[in-house]
């Protein structure tokens, strides 16, 4: 398998600007490891190690955008403030040194922010309509004062982003957080422009992408994550069908998305089994947008994780196989790692090498330092 998975895995990929050494990313994956919102040493040494050993674009952990509600956790990187963004340009040396390319993944958790959290406990949790994920008014309604706030804010960021030398930008739309609650029905119940059908729903995400658009270079790359489950709650889809999958993304890659970043939950299930397609989610959004996608989920993992903890996932030694077959039919363009790139830094180096024997297995014990 190995001149298999090198010949696939291997091939540089273009994004934008950003010329990638081949098609393997390293998927974001928050650590709260950053007192005071400062990515240390630590942090640049954490994601070099990726780099250095084959990862061709690392996307790092959710990282916080400039408004008090943004984020939910004094640990959690934030990418505003001297300190902080000082701390972002020496990780980004550190992985170029290593000749991996880096993303910051800007973020903003909305409604998911717990009343009171740091690091600005006074700040309330926001969507576009209070409403929680269960459907329960939680927080508060944004304005379109606050809306406007917001958007400029991740504009900021891209922008700072570009400015201290990373190759690009990922939009965190997924999972529930606020990016997400503009597109779901159930959290989003404006009567104004930013609310109604489908298509309205996308204006927020839309006007995000704008407004970065406009402070960036036109071939800085801009990618959006976006997934049809939420935190803890896999059955909820925003797009029942390809169609409707069509019309939430067309607006969004007409606004300026250099790429999808579509989180599903595993890489090898179809996502609308009813068309008779094996497409998944990755390979439909590719097919309705022409845009390139990457793929994500349980990638090196042969069994379910249980939410909300690591237990349950095991080792990455069994084939890659299926994954090398929907790469070379072009169902998606890039291959996001976690939780087994998490376990074993060198993963790959191990699967460009024939080595999967040698991985490290996934387990809680092997990830607790998050090393």
């Amino acid at each position: 398998m190995s001149t298999r998975a090198a010949q696939l895995l291997s091939r540089p990929f273009a994004l934008g600007s950003a010329t990638l050494p081949n098609r393997i990313v390293m998927a974001p994956m928050t650590r709260q490891f950053s007192p005071g919102g400062i990515p240390g040493d630590d942090v640049a040494v954490y994601y070099a190690r990726r780099a250095a050993a084959g990862t061709g674009l690392i996307i790092t952990e959710g990282t916080s955008i400039d408004h008090p509600s943004a984020g939910f956790s004094a640990d959690v990187p934030r990418f505003h403030g001297a300190e902080s963004l000082a701390g972002w340009a020496r990780v980004v040396e550190a992985v170029h040194a290593q000749g991996g390319k880096i993303m910051p993944q800007l973020w903003h958790v909305g409604i998911q922010r717990p009343a009171g959290a740091p690091p600005f406990p006074e700040a309330p949790p926001v969507g576009p309509s209070g409403i929680g994920l269960d459907g329960s008014p939680t927080g508060t309604a944004l304005t379109l004062g606050d809306i406007d706030d917001i958007i400029g804010a991740f504009a900021d960021a891209a922008q700072e982003a570009e400015r201290i030398g990373f190759d690009g930008i990922e939009l965190h739309g997924a999972h529930g957080y606020l990016i997400d609650q503009f597109l779901w029905e159930r959290t989003n119940q404006r009567t104004d422009a930013y609310g109604g059908d489908p298509v309205s729903r996308t204006k927020f995400a839309a006007d995000v992408v704008t407004a970065i658009r406009e402070r960036v270079a036109p071939d800085f790359p801009v990618v959006l994550r976006f997934s049809q489950w939420k935190s803890e709650n896999y059955d909820i889809r925003l797009a029942e069908n390809p169609g409707e999958l069509e019309a939430l993304l067309t607006p969004l890659a007409d606004a300026g998305v250099d790429a999808f970043h579509a989180s599903g939950r595993r890489y090898w299930q179809p996502e609308f089994p009813d068309s008779g397609s094996e497409l998944n989610i990755a390979g439909w959004t590719k097919k309705v947008t022409g845009k390139p996608v990457i793929t994500v989920g349980s990638v090196g993992l042969n069994k379910e994780f249980e939410p909300g903890s690591l237990n349950g996932a095991t080792a990455a030694v069994e084939s890659i196989e299926r994954l090398l077959d929907r790469l070379e039919q072009d169902e998606f363009d890039l291959v996001a790692v976690g939780r087994a790139l998490l376990a074993d830094p060198q993963w790959a180096d191990k699967v460009l090498g024939d080595r999967i024997p040698d991985l490290t297995p996934f387990s809680k014990a092997a990830v607790e330092t998050l090393h």
